[in-house]
């Protein structure tokens, strides 16, 4: 999921781009540029679910997080959180120092 932010970090819409399986998720750093870009986000907050309910990042959301981060900075748009839900659990990239 993908929350699109206003430059006064309001939010503009929540939109599902990708589905995935149990296990995986293709994901597309130009999709989500061309979104951001359709909805006129100044910013954006990644969200995913880990159906495992283990909220830690594994090696592929920490690669595509920092994909993602570079596509949008290339056209002035920020990633302020990728947060994956896991149950009750939540992980936020931002909190953590990644982002």
């Amino acid at each position: 999921m993908v929350i699109y932010l206003n430059g006064r970090n309001q939010i503009l819409k929540l939109e599902e781009l990708f589905e995935g399986t149990l296990s995986t998720s293709a994901v597309y750093p130009r999709e989500v540029v061309k979104r951001a870009l359709d909805n006129n986000a100044a910013a954006i907050v990644l969200v995913h679910n880990h159906p495992s309910g283990n909220s830690t990042p594994s090696q592929d959301d920490l690669a595509i997080t920092k994909k993602l981060k570079e596509a949008t900075q290339s056209i002035d748009v920020s990633v302020h959180d990728h947060l994956i839900i896991a149950g009750n659990d939540v992980y936020s990239f931002a909190d953590h120092g990644i982002l």
